[in-house]
């Protein structure tokens, strides 16, 4: 009842406020955009409502993405957006309003190994709250789709329809559920840093164990992107993920913590991490002071009670509020990343803040691996654009789906080229017979893969230049 009441009283707050809030695109983040990449960028106005702009380090993986992927060319149909434009109603629909989905979702717990829990919820199709269990089968070759929520475990509308949109493409879509969050029992005083990849680690060893001949993609959602980008960062090549999306990342994740969203975005997230760890008040109080917790005022306040005191249950005790974000920054080992990621922001993004200070432009610019999209408009996890009926895919969904899918189409490519000159290079003939059955049969093998993320790492070099 308390969120019901919360998410209204957001809504009429925020619809008056919106005129005085818009954001609106600033010259200078303009200028830096279309003077990164020469004409084929240049012609494209993040300041018109149906344009996109790809800001990246140009490559061959990115004139593929750019000639293949329909959704990187075009936001909408045109200026005459109507409530679309305002990134408020954007963000309220996408977050807050509650979404009838034709999925349900089959929950797995998985024991970690200090006994803590964590929750994989499989979505499969069905009406919601249906009562029959039933399980892929484990030699589904069909791709499997990690979603990762936000930091705060909200189980948006956005994501319910993504999960929806997945199952229509024959992805099989699993969310992650962190400890105490949605439902996951707190079996041990300890919670999960921000950028603390180890739980993640653990529950992608169990998908590929469940699911070992599907490819695995990762999808995030807004402060849900801190815990993937770590993941990937950690785990370098060896993350078994093909290719992953950010949905209205936070990059500044430290600025945002001390600075905060607007206030009514702000005293909405602490209203919904309070509520949701009120429910283990008398555990938590063994490990920390709880009262201190629950009369903090800011996110920063909060996330310091958790995991910065001696004792707190995040694990080993972190001395202050610098050192934990050296260890828990997203991008800290953001050069080990070793697959493409795209991020999808847009400018008027009311919660992350001003794209000129938030965004850095400089990691897509001069990072192969990283592809950033960014619109004029769409809110915080927004991107409803106008023409797109009513209950369809967002653009955002359907722009990261293709964005999968071209990647692994062209690794693909990639892959038959190599194969090719390797066979040129013997000669052909009875030479590349003979290759072809040493490969199978005397060749070394390499550890078995479902998605063959070894050859991928290998042609790194091949979609980056």
């Amino acid at each position: 009842m308390l969120g019901w009441l919360a998410a209204v009283g957001i809504l009429v707050a925020l619809v008056l406020l919106w005129p005085a809030t818009r954001h609106l695109a600033s010259g200078a983040l303009t200028a830096a955009l279309l003077s990164g990449w020469g004409p084929k960028l240049s012609d494209r106005c993040v300041s018109d409502p149906a344009a996109v702009s790809l800001v990246c380090k140009p490559s061959a993986l990115a004139n593929y993405l750019l000639k293949h992927c329909a959704t990187f060319r075009r936001f909408g149909t045109g200026p005459g957006w109507g409530w679309r434009a305002s990134p408020l109603l954007q963000t309220l629909l996408a977050v807050c309003w509650p979404s009838a989905s034709a999925v349900r979702f089959v929950r797995d717990y998985l024991q970690l190994g200090d006994e803590g829990l964590v929750a994989l919820d499989w979505a499969v199709a069905g009406a919601a709250g249906g009562h029959k269990r039933r399980r892929t089968s484990s030699n589904s070759t069909n791709p499997v789709l990690l979603v990762i929520p936000n930091s705060f475990g909200k189980i948006t509308g956005n994501v319910l329809k993504l999960c929806e949109v997945a199952l229509g493409h024959g992805y099989l879509p699993v969310v992650f559920n962190r400890r105490s969050q949605n439902g996951t029992p707190l079996t041990t005083p300890r919670l999960q840093q921000f950028g603390d990849p180890a739980d993640l680690r653990e529950a992608v060893r169990y998908i590929r164990y469940r699911q070992p001949s599907g490819r695995l993609y990762a999808v995030s959602e807004s402060s849900g992107s801190g815990l993937l980008l770590s993941y990937l960062g950690e785990c370098g090549s060896s993350s078994y993920v093909t290719a992953a999306a950010c949905l209205s990342p936070l990059f500044r994740c430290q600025s945002w913590f001390e600075d905060g969203p607007p206030w009514l975005y702000r005293w909405a997230l602490l209203l919904y991490q309070k509520i949701s760890l009120s429910r283990y008040r008398t555990a938590l109080g063994e490990a920390l002071q709880v009262d201190q917790l629950f009369c903090s005022r800011t996110l920063r306040g909060v996330e310091e009670t958790l995991f910065c005191q001696p004792g707190q249950p995040g694990g080993s005790a972190v001395a202050n509020w610098e050192a934990y974000w050296e260890r828990n920054d997203p991008l800290r080992d953001v050069d080990e990343v070793a697959i493409p990621v795209l991020a999808l922001c847009s400018q008027d993004d009311p919660v992350r803040g001003e794209p000129g200070s938030t965004l850095p432009l400089e990691l897509f610019e001069t990072n192969p691996h990283f592809f950033l999209l960014l619109t004029a408009q769409g809110g915080h996890c927004g991107f409803s654009a106008e023409g797109e009926g009513e209950g369809g895919p967002l653009w955002s969904h359907r722009a990261l789906l293709e964005f999968f899918r071209s990647t692994t189409d062209f690794f693909a490519a990639e892959e038959r080229a190599k194969q090719a000159a390797r066979r040129r290079g013997l000669g052909g003939g009875v030479g590349a017979r003979g290759f072809r059955h040493r490969s199978v049969s005397t060749c070394k093998r390499l550890p078995t893969c479902s998605h063959n993320i070894h050859a991928i790492y290998s042609w790194q070099r091949s979609y980056t230049r």
